[in-house]
């Protein structure tokens, strides 16, 4: 129990009690410091909590908006409404913690403070005013001579009263602080205790109502769990529909059917010319569906018949006008011409629509002939993806993301359907043109509608893309006094910029006509280090500024970039040097070539892009050891897997002679995309525990 004032010592007014008093004095401005400190901190925690109540009531009610499910689904509506009464009562159990934390902090210490410590203040006050009266007549009172008896009794008798007087204060004063200093114990626990209680409270409530909704949460997990399975099989089934229809026609032309149980014959993309303006022609969308022929301009608009019956048409091919695949659709009262993409989209259209009106003539006639056979319906758009026309290639949206993707590289124009793979940037139709001219060896122009990608190559534009592209080949554009072409200048400006640009990579920062041997030495070594390190953007720069893609690093025993990335792990570093035409089976000083690396290293993602494009896995080192034999001593076992498949794969191919199968085994195939698509998409999958060679390793785990 702490010490107290000694009432005794009070009345004796002694050295002692004036400075057990001046203490009490202390401690009681500390503690009226404090509990106001506190006081303020809780009713802004409070008021914080509050806030945090009404945005999280919000939140919920956003995401109660989540929680639209089809509602045949009984199981996961019921679920997803449990998990949000739930929720919400543990917002209310939230906003009876701040009212109990209120009641508890703040209302006790606030009774405690206006019960005592104005009283104590109005005492104290009134003591050290006695105080100094009774000092006052202890003076007086020495002062009065011994010769004057009435002034001496007059002093005496007041000194004896103010003395009386002063006790009684002292004593009322120290029985406050006494009182005091007993209660403030007892009210700052109890105080403290009821806020405990308050937690105490909340997290029993909570965990009771989480404990109810166990079996609910059970339940949902088992849900989500085949939801999980059904989502994987429907992606798989995706997968094979976009690579079956994406692979249909060899030739590149996108054919599409409109779709099992379609009454439509033929549908795609056409230029029609205007009939008041000859010079102008739009491109709509074509149908044929029941002997009409209906367009829409645009998928907001509503179709429009532009032939109510095909049986008073005829169809012809114009042959005489300026534009390539042309062909005339002609009736009573009007005629319209029609352009397609291709000469064979042409010939699809012309065999459809006249096949539509002899079909016509003989359902006219209800004769029992059979409908003859039709062409394969066409999809003329750009799109080389399933699905509706209107819906964005994969390709494209993931492009299009990336840094500056949105606008062509070298002129700026909107909407490029057209990449470089090699240099990692979008271009125009007109520019790729003159990428192509420049030849395979410095810019590599693939469609993004069109062509087939993978994932790795996608990721490149995404992360290097026009903005960081333009910045390495751009950067002394200022300082060289030139500007770049916009999309409406002329083409023989556009070819001569993108050639000083790319060809004699004029702007580039590092880059002179006159550099030394050393300078480009410095830049293969950055390209080794930047490959070894994953840098995308460091090896545009170092390949920009005169580094040999194929350039051995003495000081890492005769490496090229493509080992260094081997080495690093990086498989997009892989997949830019390669694209930028590194040898994929140079080797170093000690017989290594990148497969090795990769074997060495356990980069399955490495080893199985390696394979795919070509490498020698038969290549023995200074050791004497192939990249299997590496894999095998190093205990990878998926790229052992991969090894032994590829190897197997080529022998079945030498067995069957030139009268074989062409191409790959079908399970070397799935395996090899399986392995693929996880070093894309899921690479720490591919991280798997290394086997054991021999009992006697097992055995020495075991001891």
């Amino acid at each position: 129990m702490d010490s107290l004032l000694d009432f005794e010592e009070c009345v004796r007014d002694s050295p002692e009690f004036r400075l057990n008093l001046d203490q009490f004095e202390t401690e009681v401005t500390q503690l009226e410091t404090q509990l106001d400190k506190v006081m303020k901190l809780c009713s802004k925690m409070v008021e914080a909590g509050q806030v945090y109540s009404t945005a999280n009531q919000l939140f919920l009610h956003s995401l109660a908006e989540l929680f639209v499910y089809p509602k045949k689904d009984d199981v996961i509506t019921n679920c997803l409404k449990q998990f949000s009464q739930g929720l919400q009562e543990m917002v209310s159990f939230h906003t009876m913690l701040f009212d109990q934390t209120q009641r508890a902090i703040r209302q006790q210490l606030t009774n405690l403070c206006t019960q005592f410590l104005p009283q104590l203040a109005e005492t104290r006050k009134e003591f050290v005013r006695i105080g100094e009266d009774l000092e006052t007549a202890a003076v007086k009172n020495a002062q009065v001579s011994r010769h004057k008896a009435t002034d001496a009794e007059r002093a005496s008798h007041l000194l004896l009263a103010t003395q009386k007087c002063y006790q009684h204060f002292a004593l009322d004063y120290c029985l406050q602080l006494n009182t005091f200093k007993t209660q403030q114990r007892l009210d700052i626990l109890n105080s403290v205790f009821s806020f405990v209680h308050a937690q105490f409270t909340f997290f029993h409530q909570g965990f009771d109502l989480f404990r109810d909704l166990e079996p609910t949460m059970k339940t949902m997990a088992a849900q989500l769990s085949q939801l999980s399975a059904d989502c994987a099989a429907k992606r798989k089934d995706l997968e094979n529909r976009h690579l079956l229809v994406q692979q249909r026609d060899a030739s590149g032309e996108p054919m599409v059917s409109p779709g099992a149980g379609s009454d439509l014959i033929i549908q795609g993309y056409l230029f029609k010319r205007s009939r008041r303006k000859s010079k102008t022609w739009k491109r709509c969308w074509f149908s044929i569906r029941d002997n009409q022929l209906i367009y829409r301009k645009s998928h907001k608009e509503d179709a429009t018949v532009l032939f109510e019956d095909l049986r008073l048409c005829a169809v012809k091919s114009l042959d005489h006008i300026d534009r390539r695949f042309c062909f005339e659709l002609l009736s009573v009262q009007k005629c319209c011409a029609l352009q397609a993409d291709s000469e064979q989209l042409k010939q699809a259209w012309l065999s459809a629509l006249q096949g539509s009106i002899d079909l016509a003539y003989r359902e006219r006639a209800n004769t029992p002939l059979t409908q003859p056979k039709e062409p394969s319906p066409v999809q003329c758009s750009g799109d080389n993806s399933p699905g509706p026309p209107t819906q964005k290639p994969l390709a494209l949206g993931m492009v299009v993301m990336g840094p500056g993707n949105q606008l062509c590289c070298d002129c700026g124009e909107e909407e490029p359907r057209w990449a470089s793979v090699n240099l990692g940037v979008t271009v125009c139709i007109e520019c790729s043109g003159i990428h192509r001219s420049l030849g395979v060896h410095l810019s590599k122009v693939r469609s993004l509608t069109l062509d087939s990608w993978e994932a790795e190559q996608l990721k490149l534009l995404c992360i290097l893309g026009n903005n960081v592209v333009n910045q390495i080949y751009e950067a002394r554009c200022s300082e060289e006094g030139r500007v770049k072409p916009r999309a409406d200048s002329p083409r023989a400006e556009k070819e001569q910029w993108i050639r000083e640009k790319y060809v004699e990579k004029r702007f580039v920062q590092n880059s002179r006509s006159d550099r030394a041997q050393h300078h480009k030495h410095d830049a293969s070594l950055r390209l080794y280090r930047a490959a070894l390190a994953g840098d995308l953007v460091a090896m545009a720069a170092a390949l920009a500024e005169g580094a040999e893609v194929n350039g051995s690093v003495p000081e890492e025993e005769g490496r090229t970039a493509l080992i260094g990335a081997a080495v690093g792990g990086s498989l997009l570093a892989c997949e830019f040097l390669l694209q930028n035409g590194a040898n994929i089976n140079h080797r170093d000083l000690r017989g290594q070539g990148a497969l090795h690396a990769a074997a060495t290293a356990g980069h399955t993602g490495q080893v199985c892009l390696l394979l795919k494009r070509g490498a020698n896995q038969y290549a023995v080192d200074e050791r004497g050891q192939d990249p299997l034999a590496i894999a095998v001593e190093t205990a990878h076992a998926d790229i052992v897997t991969l090894l032994r498949m590829a190897r197997m794969n080529e022998e079945m191919r030498d067995s069957e002679g030139v009268f074989g199968a062409v191409g790959d085994d079908e399970t070397f195939q799935d395996i090899f995309r399986d392995f693929s698509d996880m070093a894309s998409h899921d690479p720490e999958r591919l991280s798997r525990r290394q086997f054991s060679r021999g009992g006697e390793e097992e055995e020495e785990k075991r001891l």
